[in-house]
């Protein structure tokens, strides 16, 4: 017996080389899994701005690169989640309704513990830094409310989105206990938000600018961290307190999810906007600013000196336009000497801008000068190498951003405590402090700015540091929430995971593919999207493009063809990005199972897809057109408060979730930074709202086939089945 026995062992002893073909065999797939759902986006994109648009990928190393190490991030981190944290969740969910903790019921803790899962797990979001990054983009001189909430106030803007879905899981938790439909719910929150909504649009300008990123926040807290982990508890909850009645109570949270957010965030602009604690615009000339006189009284000093640098730097990259000139546009005669001075000099003629939506520099453009070391664009001298592209527009012929290094956006530094709010000391750009550049100290942990025109001998030119680099990133986002997970499996019940080797293996994955894939997105997926956001501009209007010197002609005479055209590119995108999104096909197998086979995985996918290319096309539209985002908004959810009174129950909870699946790791930064781009172009104040349109569009088009799937005579044997199910 013992010779079979160590004869067996003989021959599951493997090598080495063995054991590094089984775990490359393993990565290769989950790689290959990975590029299987991006390949068409990334695929699409590309061949869109080099064919249709007839513009070159500027940057394309390094976007290459970045994309590549995105795909190598989720490989590492939906593994991570797999191994990791999914599992937490779901003996969490199971185990709480059935023990109490240190002689707390079983009820109260579970509530406790739902709100602190949403709030962490919305910490460890990797879109929660995208949105964050959004603000560097915001004109404080035209929306200060919002310059103050995406910049100095961005920590507690993710700590509103953070205790948003934290009260939305509590809620679901509770939902689940007590066996209550969805519906009130639902209708409850949307009447709560379009009241909001409509105040915001209606009572001041600052108010209004706010609400695209509102709505926004709602997709971005539904992504690969927060959907998995929500639904594990819930499954696992569900499986202890399941009461009867609906067959897929385990769905509904991640709408309540959606929703609490937006409520959260209208509701700290509410705070900051009540209290005077935001940015006081010193450098806008807008009626509205005249009329509101004196506001933000409250406001930090130190941090109203930040926005007026801010807001000065800005004008004078802008050569000096006002507000209006920014709305403006030029017609074909001044293009045409804009153009010729351009030419001749490489320089704007006097009282241009490169702020008009015709020049669509954006807000955040600087002057095209041939002699300005700050300008925007990394250009050579026209003729030296240089890439020509429709009508001599001249773009670098660098497939590489000089100014990239890895290691700095991927450590920086090992600075686990970088402030936030420290803005670029070197204005010229000549690597030196000058007089009056050492706008700040920085020392004892502790950031004081000198008073203006106050000189710091011991100043050190250590530029802008405002964020953490990608490891660090990660490391607060999954660390802690692992460690809240343990410590309530472990010490509060007792009841130690089983695996503690594929335990560690996963939080170490998650860790590794968060960092790498918070890099890729500053590397590839950002860059891209505004490029194409930025140029898709050109079918509709002359513009520089992205990274370029010079503009190009509209593609078409019409400028409402163009905007069709721009509108086109927004469907198919959302349309194609949608179907590459591995929790839809999840999410249709599970339907079709519930349905009984009543509504088709296929029919359920095309059915999601649709929806969202209608909701990216129509936030495309109301960035071309500048069109209101309340009525975009308001009127479909009317709509949808009675298709959802006359939907089943089931149909409800996994129709409204289907928004959830749709906001995946790589539509949401995609998505957010083109709108963003055509947003910049466009001399728009900001570009949000596409990914709240791109919500709402499914939960219209799945809801309307499932009443119609509903519809359908259900024979004797689709009844048993049903029967079958419910016992």
């Amino acid at each position: 017996m013992s010779d079979e026995q160590s004869s067996d062992q003989d021959k599951l002893r493997l090598t080495t080389q063995q054991k590094i073909g089984i775990l490359c065999s393993f990565a290769k797939d989950k790689v290959v899994e990975q590029i299987q759902c991006v390949w068409f986006i990334i695929l699409y994109l590309v061949v869109f701005q080099l064919l249709v648009l007839g513009l070159p990928i500027v940057y394309s190393l390094m976007i290459a690169v970045g994309i590549s190490i995105v795909i190598i991030g989720l490989a590492f981190f939906m593994e991570g989640l797999r191994l990791g944290l999914m599992p937490l969740g779901e003996t969490l969910g199971s185990t709480l309704p059935r023990k109490k903790i240190f002689g707390i019921p079983c009820l109260p803790v579970s509530l406790a513990f739902g709100f602190v899962l949403g709030a962490f797990a919305t910490f460890a979001e990797p879109a929660i830094g995208v949105l964050r990054a959004a603000g560097a983009g915001v004109d404080p001189t035209l929306a200060p409310l919002l310059w103050t909430i995406l910049n100095t106030g961005a920590g507690n803007l993710v700590n509103s989105v953070g205790a948003g879905v934290g009260i939305a899981v509590l809620l679901g938790v509770l939902r689940f206990y007590k066996g209550w439909s969805l519906k009130p719910f639902i209708y409850v929150g949307v009447i709560v938000l379009s009241t909001f909504t409509l105040y915001f649009q209606f009572s001041d300008a600052r108010l209004q600018h706010v609400l695209g990123l509102a709505w926004d926040c709602g997709a971005v807290t539904t992504g690969p961290v927060t959907v998995p982990l929500v639904l594990a508890l819930g499954i696992g909850v569900c499986r202890i307190v399941s009461t009867g009645g609906s067959r897929n109570t385990g769905f509904g949270v991640v709408t309540l999810a959606s929703l609490f957010p937006i409520f959260a965030v209208l509701c700290y602009a509410t705070f900051l906007f009540n209290g005077d604690n935001y940015y006081y615009a010193t450098q806008s000339q807008a009626d509205w600013h005249k009329e509101a006189g004196v506001y933000g009284k409250n406001y930090d000093p130190d941090l109203q000196r930040f926005g007026d640098i801010v807001a000065e730097r800005r004008i004078a990259a802008s050569g000096g336009a006002s507000e209006s000139d920014m709305a403006g546009s030029l017609s074909k005669e001044d293009l045409a000497i804009v153009q010729a001075e351009l030419n001749d000099t490489g320089k704007l003629p006097p009282g241009y801008s490169l702020q008009t939506d015709i020049a669509g520099a954006g807000l955040n453009a600087q002057p095209i000068d041939k002699d300005d070391n700050n300008s925007r664009s990394i250009v050579q001298p026209t003729g030296t190498n240089s890439i020509i592209v429709r009508d001599g527009v001249s773009t670098p012929d660098e497939v590489w951003d000089p100014g990239t290094e890895i290691m700095g956006a991927l450590t920086n530094n090992f600075d686990f405590f970088p402030n936030t709010f420290k803005p670029e000391e070197d204005t010229n750009g000549n690597g030196i402090l000058d007089p009056g550049e050492d706008i700040y100290r920085y020392s004892d942990g502790v950031l004081t700015y000198n008073k203006p025109g106050e000189v710091n001998p011991n100043a050190v030119l250590d530029g802008p540091d405002r964020d953490r680099g990608a490891i660090e990133g990660a490391l607060w986002a999954i660390v802690p929430l692992c460690t809240i997970l343990l410590l309530v499996l472990v010490v509060g019940l007792r009841q130690p995971p089983k695996h503690y080797d594929e335990l560690f293996i996963g939080i170490i994955c998650a860790v590794i593919g968060m960092g790498l894939f918070n890099l890729g997105i500053a590397l590839g997926l950002t860059p891209l999207g505004e490029q194409l956001g930025g140029n898709v501009v050109s079918s509709f209007a002359a513009i520089e493009p992205w990274a370029a010197e010079g503009f190009v002609d509209p593609m078409f005479s019409s400028s409402n063809l163009g905007k069709a055209l721009a509108i086109l590119f927004g469907f198919i995108l959302g349309y194609g990005a949608t179907l590459a999104e591995p929790a839809l096909n999840a999410l249709g197998s599970t339907v079709e199972k519930i349905t009984v086979g009543a509504f088709k995985k296929s029919l359920l996918m095309q059915t999601v897809a649709t929806g969202v290319a209608i909701g990216i096309s129509t936030g495309v539209a109301k960035i071309a057109f500048n069109l209101d985002l309340w009525y975009l908004l308001i009127p479909p959810y009317m709509i949808l408060m009675v298709i959802t009174y006359f939907s089943s129950e089931d149909f409800v909870n996994f129709g409204w979730d289907s928004a959830g699946v749709t906001t995946g790791p790589i539509t949401v930064p995609l998505v957010l930074a083109m709108g963003l781009g055509i947003g910049s172009k466009t001399g728009a104040i900001d570009g949000f709202g596409v990914l709240a349109l791109a919500s709402i569009g499914p939960i219209i088009t799945v809801l309307t086939v499932g009443l119609i799937v509903g519809r359908k005579p259900k024979t004797d044997e689709d009844e048993t089945l049903i029967a079958t199910e419910a016992v």
